[in-house]
C-alpha cells in the first residue's frame, strides 16, 4: 500500500493576501500562474525564518528559492514547507513578488499567510512493542528483519468468562485486559488552539477495512478512561473532537485472520479539514495513512515443547486414558481431560481441532482451530477451550455436503522449520492432503484450505492421501525431534520395512511367532502372513502411494533419504481404500523425547514383540523413549490410533513471524512445484 498522503496546492492572489495551513513535514506547491501581471517577466520570493521554500525551474532540478530572480515561464514552481508547528495563527509569511526589465521594476505582490501544524499517526512500526514518535515508515509494510509496519491480533479470545461471545464480535470494552490484546494508534496534533475552531481531523478507513477492523477511542472522565467504538463494521469516519490535547488514544483490533479475500493488510487514515466560512462542505487539506498488518494463525509442529494434552473419557478407554495419563506424567506436562457430556461419544479429539496462536510484538496466545467436521465435539472447541487469552477461529463450508473426511485435522499436520533449495521456511511448511487423481476423490473444503495459504508463514504442501480409507495425513507420517543439523526425522509408515522384518524374522527360525497374542483378533503367524499373496499385493500397492508422497515431501521440505526412518506397518484395503492391519506406529503422540505409540501386537520372539523391538531400535539412538500404548479396541479396530484419540497445545516458536525475510509462496507458485 502507497502512502495517500498528497501535495496540497495553495492559488496565490495579487488582490488579498491568501492564508492556509500547512502541514509540518509536507511541501505546498504555490500556484502562482492566475496571479502573474501582464508584461512580467521574473519573480521573487521572500520567506519568514520558519518557511522553506525551493524553485523548480527545470524539472529535474529544485534550488533554494530566496535572494534570487527568476525568470517566468510555464514550468517555473514555488514549493513551501515548514520544519515547526506555528505558536500562533498566521504567524509563516511567505510574499511572491512579480518584475519585469530583469527585476527593476516591480509589477505586484502576492502574500500568503500560513499556520503550521502537525498531524501525525504513530503505531508499533519498528514492531518492539512500543508506539514509535518518530518513524516514518507507516504507509507501507515490509517483511523482514530489517522491515516495518505495525501489526494487528485478531481479538478472537474471551476475556469475560461469562460472555456468550468473542471478544470481536462486540462494540465494547469490558475489561481492561481486553485492551491488551490491542494495539495503540496514536494521533498527535500541534498547533495553534485557535486553528483547530476552523479546522478538524476525521478519523477513516475503506468500507472493505471497516469489516475487517475495530477502533475504539480512549476519554478521560472523572469516573476514569472509557473508550467508545469509533470505527469498523458500518462504521466509516469519526470526526475528533478537539479538546486540547495534543494526542489521542485509540485501541485497534483485528476482526479477521488473512483468507482469500484479505490480503491481511489494513490502513487507517486521519485527513485534517478545513471548515469553510461560507458554510461549503469541509475540504481536504492532508491526510495521513499507517498501514497494519493482521497477524496470522501459525501452526506448532512436533518438535515444540508441549503445554498440555486433551484426550477424551468415555466408557470404553479407560485403560488407553491411564496409560496417556501415565505418559503426559512422564513428560512432564498438563492433561486435559474431556469428559463424556463434551465429547458426546466422539473419541476422535485430533480430528476436530488444530491448535495454533498468533502473535504481534506485544502479546502472544493460543487459538485454536475448530474443524467443520461437525460431529459429536463439534461444540468443545468453542464452549470449553475459547476463554481468556484462548482464541478461537474457524471456517466452514456454505454447503455442508462439501465437508468430508478430509476436512478433519487429523488430515492437518505441519513440519518442523526446514530450508529448501536455499529458501528457509522458519516456521515449517503446513501439510494437508488434498490431491486428486479422480472425479470421486476427496477434497479439503476450499474454506478451510484457503484460510491455511491464506496465513502465507507456513506455505502448504499438498499430499495424496485419498488412498487411504479415512484419508488423513497423519496415517503415514509424523515428525519427532532429533540431535541432528535440521532437529528432527520423518517417520513415514512403511510395509516394505516390515515385510524386510519379517523375513528376516522368518529366516531366523521365528515363522511360526504369533500375532495378536491376547486379543480376540484372528492370530495370524509370520509365515502366514508372508504367504499371503493378496496382502502382499495390496501392501505393494500402499508402498507406492507412499513413495510417492515420500518424493513430494523429500523435494517440498529439503530432506534426504538421512532425514527419512521407515516405520514398520502393514495395511489392507477395503472397498479399494487401504486401512492399517495392526495398530499404527506412525499415528504417535509426540511430547517432546516421549513418544506414545501405538501398540502393535506383533509377533512375539522370546518373550518380546518384534515390532517394538524394531521401533525402538531405530528411535531410541536419537534420545528418544518409547511408551507402547495400547489402543487396540478403542481406537484402533475403529481405524484410528493414539495420534488421532489425543491433540497437544504446544508452546510458540520463538522465531517471529514478521521476521521471515521475504512472503511465502503463494498457492499458485507452491502447486506449479509440484
Amino acid at each position: 500500500m502507497a502512502a495517500r498522503s498528497q501535495q496540497r496546492t495553495i492559488i496565490l492572489s495579487l488582490l488579498r493576501p491568501t492564508h492556509a495551513a500547512c502541514v509540518v513535514g509536507t511541501k505546498c506547491l504555490l500556484d502562482i500562474q492566475g496571479s502573474i501581471p501582464p508584461g512580467a517577466d521574473s519573480f521573487t520570493v521572500q520567506a519568514s525564518p520558519g518557511v522553506h521554500v525551493s524553485i523548480i525551474y527545470n524539472p529535474e532540478k529544485m534550488r533554494p528559492g530566496q535572494s534570487s530572480t527568476w525568470p517566468l515561464n510555464k514550468g517555473a514552481e514555488i514549493m513551501v514547507s515548514t520544519v515547526v508547528p506555528s505558536d500562533h495563527l498566521n504567524d509563516n509569511k511567505v510574499k511572491v513578488s512579480f518584475h519585469k526589465e530583469n527585476g527593476n521594476v516591480l509589477m505586484g505582490s502576492a502574500r500568503l499567510y500560513l499556520t503550521s501544524v502537525a498531524i501525525s499517526l504513530q503505531a508499533d512500526t519498528r514492531r518492539d512493542g512500543k508506539v514509535n514518535m518518530k518513524n516514518t515508515n507507516k504507509s507501507s509494510w515490509t517483511w523482514g528483519p530489517y522491515g516495518h509496519g505495525a501489526i494487528l491480533l485478531v481479538n478472537c479470545d474471551k476475556d469475560q468468562p461469562d460472555s456468550k461471545d468473542m471478544d470481536n464480535e462486540d462494540e465494547g470494552i469490558f475489561t481492561c485486559k481486553d485492551l491488551e490484546d490491542m494495539s495503540i494508534l496514536i494521533l498527535k496534533t500541534q498547533g495553534p488552539k485557535a486553528f483547530f475552531k476552523t479546522h478538524g481531523v476525521l478519523l477513516h478507513v475503506s468500507p472493505p477495512d471497516s469489516e475487517k477492523l475495530g477502533v475504539f477511542h480512549q476519554t478521560e472522565t472523572n469516573s476514569g478512561s472509557k473508550y467508545r467504538h469509533v470505527l469498523g463494521r458500518e462504521k466509516l469516519f469519526y470526526h475528533v473532537e478537539y479538546n486540547g490535547e495534543l494526542e489521542h488514544v485509540f485501541y485497534v483490533e483485528g476482526l479477521t485472520f488473512p483468507d482469500a479475500d484479505f490480503s491481511g493488510l489494513l490502513s487507517i487514515s486521519a485527513t485534517l479539514l478545513e471548515v469553510s466560512e461560507e458554510s461549503f462542505p469541509e475540504t481536504p487539506v492532508f491526510t495521513e495513512e499507517i498501514v497494519f498488518r493482521v497477524a496470522p494463525w501459525i501452526m506448532t509442529p512436533n518438535t515444540l515443547s508441549p503445554q498440555e494434552v486433551y484426550v477424551c473419557s468415555l466408557p470404553f478407554n479407560q485403560t488407553f486414558l491411564e496409560q496417556v495419563s501415565d505418559l503426559v506424567q512422564g513428560a512432564n506436562c498438563k492433561l486435559r481431560i474431556c469428559p463424556p457430556e463434551d465429547s458426546r461419544s466422539d473419541q476422535w479429539i485430533q480430528d476436530e481441532m488444530e491448535f495454533g496462536y498468533t502473535e504481534s510484538p506485544k502479546k502472544c496466545f493460543p487459538v485454536v482451530f475448530d474443524s467443520p467436521r461437525n460431529r459429536g465435539l463439534k461444540d468443545f472447541p468453542f464452549k470449553k477451550i475459547l476463554g481468556p487469552d484462548f482464541g478461537y477461529v474457524t471456517r466452514e463450508p456454505k454447503n455442508s455436503l462439501e465437508v468430508s473426511s478430509q476436512d478433519a485435522f487429523g488430515n492437518l499436520e505441519v513440519s518442523p522449520p526446514v530450508t529448501v533449495r536455499g529458501k528457509v521456511y522458519p516456521l515449517g511448511r503446513i501439510l494437508i492432503g488434498n490431491i486428486t487423481l479422480t472425479n470421486t476423490s476427496r477434497r479439503m473444503s476450499k474454506v478451510v484450505r484457503d484460510f491455511l495459504y491464506a496465513q502465507q508463514v507456513q506455505p502448504p504442501v499438498e499430499l495424496y492421501v485419498d488412498w487411504l480409507l479415512v484419508g488423513h495425513v497423519d496415517e503415514f507420517m509424523t515428525f519427532v525431534p532429533a540431535d541432528s543439523l535440521k532437529g528432527f526425522r520423518l517417520l513415514l509408515a512403511s510395509p516394505s520395512a516390515c515385510y524386510r522384518l519379517f523375513r528376516e524374522k522368518q529366516q531366523q527360525g521365528h515363522g511360526d511367532a504369533v500375532m495378536f497374542q491376547g486379543l480376540k483378533a484372528p492370530q495370524r503367524t509370520i509365515d502366514n502372513i508372508l504367504s499371503d499373496e493378496k496382502m502382499r499385493v495390496e501392501c505393494h500397492y500402499v508402498q507406492s502411494c507412499i513413495n510417492w508422497n515420500r518424493n513430494i515431501l523429500k523435494k517440498e521440505l529439503g530432506l534426504t533419504e538421512q532425514d527419512i526412518i521407515d516405520i514398520p506397518v502393514l495395511f489392507s484395503l477395503e472397498l479399494k481404500k487401504a486401512r492399517a492391519f495392526f495398530p499404527n506406529m506412525v499415528n504417535m503422540l509426540v511430547l517432546g523425547s516421549h513418544l506414545g505409540i501405538p501398540k502393535p501386537f506383533g509377533p512375539i520372539i522370546d518373550g518380546k514383540c518384534c515390532l517394538e523391538e524394531e521401533v525402538q531400535s531405530l528411535l531410541e539412538p536419537l534420545g528418544l523413549h518409547c511408551t507402547f500404548i495400547d489402543d487396540y479396541l478403542s481406537y484402533h479396530q475403529y481405524d484410528g490410533n493414539v495420534h488421532c484419540g489425543t491433540n497437544v497445545l504446544r508452546h510458540a516458536f520463538s522465531f517471529k513471524w514478521w521476521n521471515m525475510d521475504v512472503p511465502a509462496l503463494s498457492r499458485t507458485d507452491i502447486l506449479s512445484a509440484l
